[in-house]
């Protein structure tokens, strides 16, 4: 039985992506990029694994409505056959568009691809740069690459050109413990204004933010 360790699973996210997306969070990450927005996805043994069957069955309710699916941790290649194997599931399920974003360079991952060809519709690749730009859509940081690698993902075309004030929307999102939480691409200092707002207003910030591909 395929198992996976997972950070977060959403319906809908609407920043990750064009349409209304199931977002999904790998837990675990090996490259730990400086400034990375969501260190709390790093570590792999705060959360226990599952098994990926229970993962798509979650998902089922949400895949009449959903345009997409849009994966993101943590690192996604840092479990490469749970992975696969999700997305196996997925495409068996729905026609919806699949992105991956991936803090590995697109060579690294390339062998991944070549087996599981059409698996992953675009691929934002690259690690995030807490000193380069941030200039373009859906990248945290303008090293970061982003591939169409099927004919449905020519969608993602929207995103190769420069970031607009809608691009750095955040959704917001609650837990059942009552937590809040973001998901999206923010502008670089977006979270540390917030906290010093919510601070000055008295209020107590005790905030992971969970986000895709983005840094501050």
């Amino acid at each position: 039985m395929s198992t996976v360790r997972i950070s977060r699973l959403h319906f809908p996210v609407t920043t990750l992506g064009p349409g209304r997306r199931v977002g999904l969070w790998f837990q675990g990450c090996s490259i730990r990029c400086p400034g990375c927005i969501s260190p709390d996805t790093w570590d792999v043994d705060v959360v226990a694994p599952v098994a990926v069957d229970a993962v798509l069955e979650a998902i089922e309710p949400w895949t009449s409505e959903a345009d997409g699916l849009t994966v993101s941790g943590g690192e996604p290649f840092d479990q490469p056959d749970a992975l696969a194997t999700l997305l196996t599931g997925w495409r068996a399920r729905h026609g919806g568009t699949v992105l991956v974003f991936t803090g590995y360079e697109r060579d690294q991952v390339e062998p991944w691809l070549a087996e599981h060809p059409d698996l992953i519709d675009a691929l934002v690749s690259g690690p995030f740069d807490l000193h380069a730009d941030q200039t373009l859509a859906l990248r945290g940081s303008d090293n970061q690459m982003l591939h169409r690698l099927t004919p449905a993902g020519a969608i993602f075309s929207v995103f190769e050109r420069p970031a607009d004030s809608a691009d750095r929307r955040l959704d917001l999102m609650f837990d059942e413990e009552g937590g809040a939480w973001f998901a999206g691409i923010p502008a670089r200092g977006d979270f540390q204004r917030f906290r010093q707002a919510m601070r000055r207003s008295g209020h107590r910030v005790d905030m992971t933010a969970r986000t895709a591909g983005a840094g501050e």
